[in-house]
């Protein structure tokens, strides 16, 4: 026998076939649509869930996209969790909104889609955005607190036109009946005096219109036609100037037109531009320093201005009050009658003499060579900066008659103070004099410093 051909074998079959036909009837009219396709799950958090009930429908622009699985209490909130379709376009800035269906109170969820640039959003997912200002009750709510607010209005009205003085407006009215009742006075009291201004501002338009209206040829019409030609002879003169600049003619037509001219005139205001742009260009800086010299127990103050044209190179002019001076040994001899060659020394210390600096620095990095006068005597100087520009280093040799030669170390404290040591004489060739260390201190200033300190004076 052939279990095929079998009755209960077709029975079967056709039992399984109704009762798959039954069960993909009742999901296509289910209102449960997580059974069908892939789904995604959202939920968000709303203070108020009254209207909303579980299976209703999620929407997005009107169409149904989803339903509400569950509506439970979290943290004194509504939670609502939704089932929504897997193809639905919702990203992480999308927006829930509760809308009402009706004026009878219930209410579905609708979804705003986000910005599509933003990364979706992902199954289990809250949704942070609500908004639930559709909501009937809210409306309600608010329509009540505005009828009260009018309500209120209108019971302070009622009080202030029945005499309450206590508050705001009654104060107003009672203020406005009290300044009618003083105008009522003072117009009863004065009518004769208002009659006679009245009477005078008539006059006095009498006197406008006559005055307007005077036909003679020094009346103010006459005058006035005069004046009108006048102004339009005078603006045709200037019509006419304004032509003939135009086209060129007379000196100041040819100085606008003439492109010769213009470009003379471009040159020399370009060269004066850069003859200014050169002198804000110019640095100027002023120092001030004074040594101790210890062996000789004298002072040395320095006074220097810098010029500084360009970043390699610069001017240096300077005086010097050295409170030593300069010591000279002279030799004399005598011959007495007896045959005896007496030989006198005497030295000589001109005090305070005042010598003067005048030198030419050339900057290669952060080496430095000068030339010129060096306290009133020829004579070369080399700087080198260290420490980024705080420590100078700094030799000098002048005076080669007598040679002089200064060593000086100066360190930058802080803004322009700075303090220094060195050495005078270290070739040992001043005469009276040997080697001669000092310490010192010194300011010194630049352009913007001294821009500053102007700035800040209290005048």
């Amino acid at each position: 026998m052939n279990f095929f051909s079998a009755p209960e074998f077709k029975v079967g079959v056709l039992v399984l076939l109704v009762a798959g036909i039954i069960a993909g009837m009742a999901l296509s009219v289910s209102s449960d649509s997580s059974y069908l396709g892939s789904k995604k799950n959202a939920w968000f958090l709303i203070d108020d869930a009254s209207g909303l009930i579980e299976k209703s429908g999620v929407r997005m622009a009107g169409i149904r996209v989803g339903q509400i699985k569950k509506i439970s209490l979290e943290n004194g909130q509504a939670k609502i969790d939704m089932t929504l379709d897997g193809d639905v376009p919702i990203t992480k800035s999308v927006r829930v909104e509760i809308r009402p269906n009706g004026i009878l109170g219930d209410k579905h969820v609708e979804l705003v889609a986000g910005d599509p640039r933003d990364p979706p959003l992902r199954s289990g997912e809250q949704i942070l955005v609500v908004d639930d200002r559709a909501s009937m009750d809210k409306v309600i709510a608010e329509v009540s607190k505005i009828t009260q607010s009018l309500n209120t209005i209108a019971l302070n009205i009622k009080a202030a036109t029945e005499g309450d003085t206590d508050k705001p407006l009654g104060k107003i009215i009672a203020n406005v009946e009290r300044i009618t009742t003083d105008l009522a006075e003072v117009t009863q009291g004065q009518k004769e005096n208002i009659s006679e201004i009245l009477a005078n501002l008539r006059d006095t338009t009498d006197t406008i219109n006559e005055l307007v209206n005077n036909d003679a040829d020094d009346g103010l019409r006459a005058t006035w036609d005069r004046t009108l030609t006048r102004i339009d002879k005078s603006l045709a003169n200037v019509e006419a100037v304004t032509t003939k600049i135009a086209k060129g003619e007379g000196t100041i037509g040819k100085l606008i037109n003439d492109e010769t001219t213009v470009d003379n005139i471009n040159n020399a205001v370009g060269g004066i531009s850069q003859i200014f742009e050169q002198a804000q260009r110019l640095q100027t800086s002023f120092g001030v320093q004074s040594n101790y010299l210890m062996n000789s127990s004298g002072s040395k103050t320095f006074l220097t201005v810098q010029i500084q044209p360009g970043l390699d190179r610069y001017y240096e002019v300077g005086v010097v009050d050295d409170g030593i001076g300069q010591v000279e040994n002279i030799t004399s001899t005598t011959n007495s009658s007896t045959g005896i060659t007496t030989t006198t020394q005497e030295r000589r210390s001109y005090e305070n003499r005042l010598k003067f600096n005048a030198l030419f620095a050339k900057n290669f990095y952060d080496f430095t060579v000068k030339g010129g006068v060096i306290e009133s005597r020829g004579g070369l100087a080399a700087d080198y900066y260290m420490l980024k520009r705080k420590l100078k280093l700094s030799l000098e040799a002048f005076d080669f008659t007598n040679l002089n030669v200064r060593a000086t170390a100066r360190y930058n404290i802080v803004g322009g103070i700075y303090a220094a040591v060195g050495a005078e004489n270290l070739a040992g060739q001043i005469p009276g004099r040997g080697v001669d260390n000092f310490v010192g201190a010194g300011l010194f200033l630049t352009n913007d410093d001294l821009k500053l300190l102007l700035t800040r004076m209290p005048f």
